[in-house]
């Protein structure tokens, strides 16, 4: 008979070397691309690597933090704990889901595996989509780094809270009213999480397991994770850098003074860039003196919800048209407020 045992140390021995093997060849790219002689790859190779891999390394600690606070809620937090802090109503209870970035401070990245964790833990699609959307802008990190390069100036910090908080509790309220939850999520991982319920109800609490058997769960869980969101954020990081290295930065400043043209622009850029939502807000800094404050406000909402990276990465949960719906809707949010802010500031 098969030593069911040893599967966990396997699935972890392989993951660890996947993820091992996906690190190194991101920075050998780098560093390849950035050390080659002139002569010996064109300037676009070499930048595509530089910002490929620099997108990759940005993200990566967040992704596999967000994997961690993942598998502690699934393992270790009580579904009728957490049930039992949200509000019954189903209003404030998606405005308290916007608000758990405070307590749980990952990025964009890190909230996939994050959300994926609450999801088996019996939140609805409509109200992950919510902490996911509201969560990366609604952070600690997010909101202080926000304030050292903007501080009140301009209304860019208040817009961003408030417009992130709106904006994700309005794509909530959307699907909130979809006629059947489960055609929001990504089939596979519809069916993970039925299989995951079922088990849940027929298993002991992972807190009442021996220690070894607590961390064979936490660790094929966490490796799990890793196996299928990696694949996601090197593609995504690749296709960011290659964006990136097709869109003249001279181009973007000639549309800089323009109220609506600047707008529309610094959507695109966020959409491509794909910087993490702790620190965009020095990345746009240096953007400040040529763009208009609701260019600005419109990249750091729409950026921290929805870019090349984060659809990738989100597919491995949500279907593609969700997740273009979810793009529409975001993308009409944040312009809307980056139009109100460039009339009335």
């Amino acid at each position: 008979m098969r030593d069911t045992t040893k599967a966990p140390h396997n699935l972890l021995r392989s993951g660890a070397i996947g993820v091992a093997l996906t690190i190194i060849c991101v920075l050998i790219l780098r560093f390849a691309t950035d050390r080659l002689p002139a002569t010996a790859a064109p300037t676009v190779l070499r930048d595509l690597g530089t910002l490929a891999a620099g997108v990759f390394i940005e993200s990566l600690p967040f992704v596999i933090l967000g994997a961690l606070i993942a598998v502690a809620v699934q393992l270790w937090v009580p579904a009728t704990m957490l049930f039992k802090l949200l509000p019954k109503n189903a209003v404030l209870r998606r405005a308290a889901l916007s608000i758990l970035g405070v307590v749980l401070p990952v990025c964009e990245c890190g909230n996939v595996p994050l959300a994926r964790g609450l999801l088996r833990k019996g939140l609805s699609p409509a109200e992950t989509l919510t902490f996911v959307l509201a969560a990366p802008i609604l952070n600690p990190v997010t909101i202080i780094t926000t304030y050292q390069a903007f501080g009140f100036g301009d209304g860019i910090l208040i817009a961003r809270i408030m417009g992130g908080f709106l904006i994700a509790n309005l794509i909530g309220w959307v699907f909130s009213h979809h006629s059947n939850q489960q055609l929001i999520l990504e089939p596979d991982f519809a069916v993970s999480c039925a299989s995951h319920d079922h088990a849940h109800e027929h298993s002991s609490d992972a807190a009442k397991l021996p220690w070894k058997s607590q961390w064979q769960r936490a660790s094929a869980s966490f490796t799990s994770e890793l196996l299928l969101l990696m694949p996601a954020l090197a593609l995504g990081s690749l296709l960011a850098g290659a964006i990136q290295t097709g869109i003249p930065t001279d181009f973007l400043a000639t549309l800089g003074a323009h109220p609506i043209y600047s707008v529309l622009a610094l959507t695109v850029l966020a959409f491509t860039v794909s910087i993490c939502s702790t620190v965009d807000a020095f990345f746009m800094l240096a953007f400040a003196s040529i763009f208009l404050p609701g260019g600005i406000v419109a990249f750091l909402i729409f950026g921290a919800m929805i870019d090349i990276k984060m659809l990738l990465l989100l597919r491995t949960t949500f279907t593609t048209r969700t997740l273009a719906a979810v793009t529409a809707l975001a993308l009409l949010g944040a312009l809307a407020i980056g139009f109100g802010v460039n009339l009335f500031v």
